[in-house]
């Protein structure tokens, strides 16, 4: 038997993140205490060092490790956006974990193996890919929810996720071995030509459990009773990190396996990608007007989010995927921006959650403010910012597509999700101060500042990001 060598380059990244995990767990383990300064920053630099072989890395589409890997635009993008995501959660991290007294150098290593996990799954190919994948990122989150291991919610928040996170694993590989009993074959290529338009009653249920895996990954209705829970009790970075970068390797692989495995059905899972959407819409849309902290309204806020990027997938067109890339590359800059400033929310050094603590933050911090403001503004759908253009492309897709109430039931959870936004903007802007916040550090008023000005200007020049995701969309066709 003939074997081809894999070019390095092609999993230079995952190379990186795989080495430098084992080199720093070697170096906590001689003296973890005394160096966890240097083991974060060298997590930094590893993460920066994949994010930049990702940026020059070879752009031809290209298969390796025997078919089971897949290097092509869709997969270059999305990585992209994961270890972004992951990056700026643990500079954002940094500071945090220190003054609550939470350091340790497992975690920037968790941190590394959870965006390995992300990249793997992000290029899978097959089933077997997929879960290992999955699983890898899964449990190093399992861990990372309960890291304050002091503190009764995180560890609340850790079994939570790590009992459901099972429960979901265990659907997902009974689907897979539903889809590899009816189509013969665990690579999505061969599940697409086995069914050959016509699925089989059993080939549909595989797709439902596997499907039913990924929502939980996702934090959609009806899997998302996790997600408020885990968003609060978990350390404000873990949360961060959670609304991110999982969220971007969680799409990536629906995407691809609804596109590359399950494209001549499209009628059947059309149905159930519709019903999930307008679900999640619908809940994030109402369950988070009630809420008066705000990493809860941000739990609900993000599962009404991952509706309206999967009105996208259910067009199941090009235009559709393109854009689902549009919309996650926009969520990741809002959501990175809006936890920056949750995590400068502190009063005489002590981190505060609710709501009512902004209060009059126009007054005492009117930067602060405004790109908050902005935030909220973009995460409504408002124009000219930047959510508005993700929400426009996917709705346009389901237009397009023939998905007329849809479209429609997206722009009315837009307006009813207005409520909260405008609500947060309200208290900073039209309520007197009843505490001083400190003020922010350095790292989370640049990421904050930078977040703020992409949403701004994004509008000013959208064609080349426009580009590179129409291409990403078209690898997957």
């Amino acid at each position: 038997m003939l074997y081809v060598a894999t070019p390095i380059a092609l999993i230079l990244p995952e190379c990186i993140l795989a080495f430098a995990a084992l080199a720093l767990t070697l170096l906590g383990a001689f003296d973890g205490r005394r160096l966890g300064w240097l083991i974060v920053e060298c997590a930094i630099a590893a993460l920066g060092l994949a994010l930049l072989c990702l940026l020059v890395g070879p752009k031809a589409p290209t298969l390796a490790l025997g078919g089971f890997f897949i290097d092509d635009a869709f997969a270059r993008f999305m990585k992209i956006l994961a270890v972004i995501g992951s990056l700026v959660t643990l500079v954002l991290s940094i500071d945090f974990l220190r003054e609550e007294k939470i350091e340790g150098f497992e975690y920037s290593i968790l941190v590394l193996l959870a965006t390995l996990g992300m990249m793997m799954l992000i290029s899978a190919t097959n089933l077997i890919i997929l879960y290992l994948g999955l699983e890898l990122m899964s449990l190093a989150l399992y861990v990372v929810a309960a890291f304050h291991r002091d503190n009764v919610k995180a560890s609340e928040a850790g079994l939570k996720y790590f009992v459901l996170g099972a429960l979901s694993s265990g659907m997902l590989l009974y689907g897979a071995s539903l889809l590899y009993g009816y189509a013969g074959s665990v690579s999505f290529e061969g599940i697409a030509g086995a069914i050959h338009g016509r699925a089989s009653i059993g080939a549909l249920f595989g797709l439902v459990f596997v499907l039913a895996g990924l929502c939980f990954k996702m934090s959609v209705v009806p899997f998302h009773m996790w997600t408020p829970d885990v968003y609060e009790g978990a350390p404000t970075p873990v949360t961060a990190f959670f609304a991110s970068a999982p969220k971007m390797a969680a799409v990536a692989i629906t995407v691809r396996l609804i596109i590359a495995g399950f494209l001549p059905v499209t009628a059947q899972w059309q149905q159930i990608i519709v019903f999930v959407s307008i679900a999640s819409m619908a809940l994030g849309s109402f369950a988070a007007i009630g809420q008066s902290n705000i990493k809860r309204l941000m739990a609900y806020s993000s599962i009404g989010h991952m509706g309206f990027a999967l009105v996208g997938l259910a067009a199941g067109t090009v235009e559709g995927v393109r854009g689902v890339v549009i919309y996650m590359m926009i969520y990741l800059v809002m959501t990175l921006g809006t936890f920056a400033a949750i995590l400068a929310m502190r009063v005489n050094g002590k981190p505060v959650e609710r709501l009512a603590d902004l209060a009059g933050l126009s007054k005492t911090h009117p930067a602060m403010a405004f790109f908050l403001a902005v935030m909220m503004f973009s995460l409504m759908g408002m124009p000219p910012l930047a959510g508005f253009f993700g929400k426009f492309y996917v709705f346009m897709a389901a237009v397009k597509a023939g998905l007329f109430p849809l479209a429609v039931i997206g722009m009315i959870a837009s307006v009813i999700a207005a409520f909260y936004y405008l609500r947060i903007v309200k208290i900073m802007y039209l309520d007197q101060p009843a505490v001083a916040l400190d003020q922010p550090r350095f790292a989370e008023a640049a990421v904050l500042t930078l977040a703020g000005l992409l949403n701004l200007l994004f509008c000013a020049y959208p064609g080349p990001l426009s580009e590179a995701a129409g291409a990403a969309a078209q690898s997957l066709f």
